[in-house]
């Protein structure tokens, strides 16, 4: 099962590409679509929805995992990754793939054990499980990782359980 894990953003999108099979991960691909803060807003959520559309028509991903957003302090920033989460979820749909959601504990929950784990010990854990050598960066990729590698380990199961239903099995 190929997965195409995001961490939201309108300045900086995170993705992570890996290839689970019989519980191990592959790394396919990870990265960072940037847009530049003089960059008229709308403008920067086409160039997430096309650099997006572009990763999903090369990997052909089976399942996305997305983190959801949470209300912080500032709404300005909450409204404004919404919209780019929003382009982000259009081109799921736009590319037929079946968009999962994870709030971010139980991202830490899957990678580390433990729900209040500090970010650090997150993309540790990340470059453990996938044998990377350093912790990518910019750590929207490291938390684009983790949003695959929690679907792999929590969504894995329901998409199996999904096709035996499917298929009658």
């Amino acid at each position: 099962m190929i997965i195409l894990g995001i961490d939201p953003g309108y300045a900086i999108v995170g993705f992570g590409v890996l290839d689970y099979k019989n519980n191990h991960f592959s790394v396919l691909d990870y990265g960072a679509i940037t847009t530049d803060a003089g960059t008229p807003f709308n403008e920067r959520l086409e160039i997430i929805f096309d650099r997006l559309a572009a990763l999903i028509d090369r990997w052909r991903p089976d399942a996305m995992s997305v983190e959801k957003v949470f209300y912080n302090s500032n709404a300005k920033t909450v409204i404004d990754v919404s919209q780019a989460r929003g382009v982000i979820m259009l081109a799921a749909q736009k590319g037929r793939v079946p968009v999962f959601e994870y709030t971010p504990l139980q991202v830490k929950q899957s990678v580390v054990g433990y729900g209040r784990a500090d970010k650090k010990q997150v993309q540790e854990m990340i470059r453990r499980i996938l044998s990377l050598e350093t912790v990518p960066k910019p750590d929207d990729t490291a938390d684009a990782l983790a949003m695959a590698v929690c679907h792999g380990h929590t969504g894995a199961s329901m998409m199996s359980g999904a096709m035996r239903i499917k298929r009658g099995i």
